[in-house]
C-alpha cells in the first residue's frame, strides 16, 4: 500500500478526509497548532499543515481509485500522467514521528536557525512570504527581515509560523 495526495476544495480538508474514511480509505491529514487573532482575541486552532491536501493510503492495483475524484470535498487525486503520483512513505512516517499527544506536528526549527537563513512564514498576515531569519525576540516571537517596499524590513513573527526554506 502506498500514499497518494488528494487535492481538496478550498478549506475542505476535514470534510474530504471524513468522506474518504467513510469510503474505507486510510487517511492522513497532518495538522499543526496555529495562533489566530480574531476580534481582539488570540487563540490556538488546529490547521492543516498542507492546506488543500489530504493523504490517502491505497493499493492502486486493487482499489477503484478514480472514485476519489468524485468524493465530497475532493477536487482530484494528484497524478503524474494518467496514474496517481505516490508520496514516499518515509515522508509520511517522518511527519507522524513529529506529532505530539494531540496529533499536531511540532516544529523545533527556530532554535536551530542561524541569522541569515531563509525562512518561510506559514500563516498570519505575511502568509507564504519568504524572509531572512534575524534573531529571536523572546520565547514566542522572532525577528524576520522581509523584503517590503524594496528594502529589508524587520518584522516580528510568532515562531511557530516559521519554516526553514529548503
Amino acid at each position: 500500500m502506498s500514499w497518494y495526495a488528494a487535492y481538496t476544495q478550498p478549506r475542505s480538508e476535514v470534510k474530504a478526509a471524513h468522506h474518504l474514511m467513510e469510503q474505507g480509505f486510510e487517511i492522513y491529514l497532518p495538522r499543526y497548532s496555529k495562533r489566530r487573532s480574531h476580534a481582539r482575541r488570540i487563540d490556538t486552532v488546529s490547521a492543516p499543515l498542507f492546506p488543500g491536501y489530504v493523504f490517502v493510503a491505497m493499493d492502486i492495483e486493487r482499489v477503484a481509485w478514480r472514485c476519489i475524484d468524485s468524493t465530497v470535498g475532493v477536487s482530484y487525486l494528484v497524478r503524474r500522467g494518467d496514474r496517481p503520483a505516490a508520496v514516499p512513505a518515509d515522508v509520511i512516517d517522518a511527519l507522524r514521528a513529529t506529532e505530539d499527544d494531540q496529533g499536531h506536528i511540532k516544529f523545533n526549527l527556530v532554535e536551530h536557525l542561524r541569522p541569515g537563513e531563509q525562512v518561510s512564514i506559514m500563516g498570519g498576515p505575511f502568509d507564504s512570504l519568504v524572509g531572512t531569519f534575524a534573531r529571536m525576540n523572546d520565547r514566542e516571537r522572532v525577528v524576520v527581515l522581509l523584503e517590503l517596499m524594496g528594502r529589508p524590513t524587520p518584522t516580528v513573527v510568532p515562531r511557530e509560523l516559521l519554516r526553514r526554506c529548503q
